[in-house]
């Protein structure tokens, strides 16, 4: 068997009632009638880091609370698969990559161990996350019905990863999507389901946090809560660009002098060997500046609970930014937004899905224009208030777990 992340105590839907619609809370419930005890079986790279294990440490146990037999799965790690597979990662997003024979044998040949450890495996619903477990679908005998459910934006692929992938696509029975423009080129219409990724409000990260509890954190850290401050959160990832968001900051600190930046990168996920790489530009890039926080290091934390640390900073920060380039959604933009944050994100990918520029946020393309909305936001209070309120309904009516919790019993009992 695949190893088991077990750490998903059942969540009953009635805790978010006076959170998500009534109309919502009975659709959910007419759909999980029809769908008690469907053995549903989902499995990722890695049980933790990343968007990925985010949605399903939350995902899972509201299944099993609807009444489902849910259970989470990653597959088998191996730091030389994790190396291909982030590099087939960026190439479906479009980075150019040669996939060498020996990558290709590699590749299959994971799957293939990943398969045998399944075969004592059974499932009433199989769904696969991202690339990495993809190919297993090739090396099983009984995998049906199947999805497969892309994190990323697929739109401009590399063509030869492309191909390679594809070949395993066909086997799958529906393939979902977070936006209707990440659908890759030559997939049947029919196989096509799109719905974006969603965020827990109950989670400790998602959870009201006192502004005094959330400088505190900040003070323990050595950042000043006195001083405005920028935070971004996320990977040190090149499609995040936190070198774009160094820049930013730089730019608006020629109008705000005591201004300060935080960058939110702790090395939690295991299938992302490149953040160590890209976390060392930054860090060269940034030298001694007094006033950049950079968090890799899960020590520098100390006993903090990483969800408390990301909830503290993205309450007690004067702006949220989210520079990237490419994103296949941008959980940490919801997460700000539910917090009565507007976030400035990069105009790309699923943070469109999420910001309306100018009325819960601002959507950028560059450096310059992230730097201006900046200062525009913290030089004007009120503007930063009502765009936040915005913000955290655009959520409340979009991105809570719930619906994504909908969506997928919808798209069962389609299957079943």
């Amino acid at each position: 068997m695949l190893p088991l992340v077990n750490k998903t105590p059942t969540q009953k839907l009635k805790k978010y009632k006076g959170i998500i619609s009534e109309g919502l809370f009975q659709e959910i419930n007419n759909l999980a009638k029809n769908l008690k005890g469907l053995k549903v079986v989902h499995i990722n790279a890695t049980p933790r880091g990343g968007g990925v294990a985010e949605v399903l440490k939350s995902l899972v146990p509201l299944m099993k609370g609807v009444g489902l037999k849910a259970s989470w799965h990653i597959n088998p790690p191996g730091q030389k698969f994790f190396n291909l597979t982030k590099q087939i990662h960026n190439a479906l997003q479009g980075e150019e990559f040669k996939l060498s024979f020996s990558a290709r044998k590699l590749y299959i040949r994971h799957m293939e161990i990943t398969a045998k450890l399944m075969q004592d495996m059974k499932a009433d619903v199989w769904v696969i996350h991202d690339p990495q477990p993809v190919g297993v679908a090739a090396y099983m005998s009984d995998f049906h019905p199947c999805i497969w459910r892309v994190h990323i934006d697929t739109s401009r692929p590399n063509q030869e990863t492309w191909e390679f992938i594809h070949s395993y696509m066909a086997m799958y029975d529906k393939i979902v999507f977070s936006s209707k423009d990440f659908i890759g080129p030559s997939i049947s219409k029919r196989k096509i389901s799109v719905f974006p990724p969603a965020i827990n409000p109950l989670t400790i990260k998602n959870s009201f946090l006192d502004l005094n509890a959330a400088k505190n954190v900040l003070e323990s850290l050595g950042v000043n809560s006195n001083k405005p401050l920028i935070t971004q959160v996320g990977r040190f990832d090149p499609w995040k660009d936190p070198l774009g968001a160094v820049k930013a900051y730089r730019i608006a600190k020629k109008k705000i002098p005591n201004l300060q930046l935080a960058l939110l990168g702790l090395f939690l996920a295991r299938d992302d060997p490149e953040a160590i790489k890209i976390f060392r530009e930054v860090k060269k890039q940034v030298k001694n500046d007094p006033d950049i926080f950079l968090f890799s290091d899960p020590a520098q934390i100390g006993s903090l609970k990483v969800d408390v640390f990301v909830n503290a900073f993205q309450t007690a920060s004067s702006v949220i930014l989210q520079k990237s380039i490419r994103e296949g959604f941008g959980l940490t933009v919801a997460e700000a937004m539910w917090k009565g944050q507007p976030v400035i994100g990069g105009d790309v990918g699923g943070i469109k899905l999420q910001i309306k520029d100018g009325k819960n946020g601002f959507l950028v393309s560059n450096s310059n224009e992230a730097a201006n909305k900046i200062i525009q936001l913290i030089k004007n209070p009120k503007l930063t208030e009502k765009m936040g309120k915005a913000a955290k309904e655009t959520v409340r009516e979009k991105f809570l777990i719930p619906r994504l919790l909908r969506d997928y019993l919808k798209l069962f009992k389609e299957l079943v």
